[in-house]
């Protein structure tokens, strides 16, 4: 495995909460009761939140009653998400290409783009394993990922965002594989600092074959956080449904 890599550095920074900020509850609370609406699990179904990040949606599938597990790769996040453990939800640090629990969730959740971060394809397929090796006989996968028609119909090569007194200098680009963000600023100590996103821009079809691969079948797909038909040139997302 890679040590350090980008999403490992980039994930822990203070700076990127900071960026992303806009990401707020709200928006977590919508997309969460759309999806319980749909998915419609009993009570006490076991659900895990891969990719975690602060634990935002575990939160919200832990107040509706279910028993939710939270893991993320950056410890500094699951440090933080861990004032909101209590005894139907807990998180840990971890790899999610590594296996985690087997057989044991009734649904996995992978959202907001955690996932397409691997330089190797390898490592994609090992995720994708590790996920469907976590889920019973029957258990669902929701998979939210950005919808890459759209993103490089709307793809702004170079943008100033400020944040808190932070300048953001941000550059994206395609390489014909991976949408990727540089982004560059001026901490609050006056330190440069440059980090590189990378992401895999990968297609619904691309999707299908690499769960088919490791057992999941598609059962549905949606194109924002209402839960709205998937149409792969208008809509934001590429929201996905598997079943083991």
């Amino acid at each position: 495995m890679e040590q350090q890599s980008w999403f490992e550095s980039w994930f822990n920074s203070p700076y990127y909460n900071v960026l992303y900020q806009h990401r707020d509850d709200a928006e977590a609370e919508l997309f969460a009761e759309a999806l319980m609406r749909y998915l419609t699990p009993p009570i006490g179904s076991r659900m895990v939140d891969i990719g975690c990040g602060e634990g935002r949606f575990s939160v919200q599938f832990a107040q509706e009653g279910f028993d939710v597990v939270g893991v993320d790769i950056a410890a500094n996040r699951i440090e933080k998400a861990l004032e909101y453990e209590r005894d139907n939800l807990h998180f840990f640090v971890h790899d999610m290409r590594l296996p985690f629990y087997i057989n044991y969730f009734d649904f996995a959740f992978n959202l907001f783009t955690s996932f397409g971060y691997f330089a190797h394809q390898s490592d994609n397929i090992r995720a994708a394993r590790a996920f469907a090796l976590g889920l019973k006989k029957g258990g669902y996968l929701v998979v939210d990922y950005l919808n890459k028609e759209w993103v490089l119909q709307q793809l702004k090569p170079h943008d100033i965002i400020e944040r808190e007194g932070v300048s953001f200098d941000i550059r994206k680009h395609f390489d014909g594989q991976h949408i990727i963000k540089g982004i560059c600023f001026l901490d609050c100590e006056g330190i440069f600092r440059q980090y590189t996103e990378r992401v895999s821009a990968f297609s619904l079809s691309d999707f299908t074959q690499l769960f088919a691969s490791v057992g999941l079948t598609l059962e549905a797909t949606f194109g924002n956080y209402t839960l709205d038909t998937f149409d792969d040139k208008v809509s934001p997302r590429l929201i996905m449904v598997f079943k083991k």
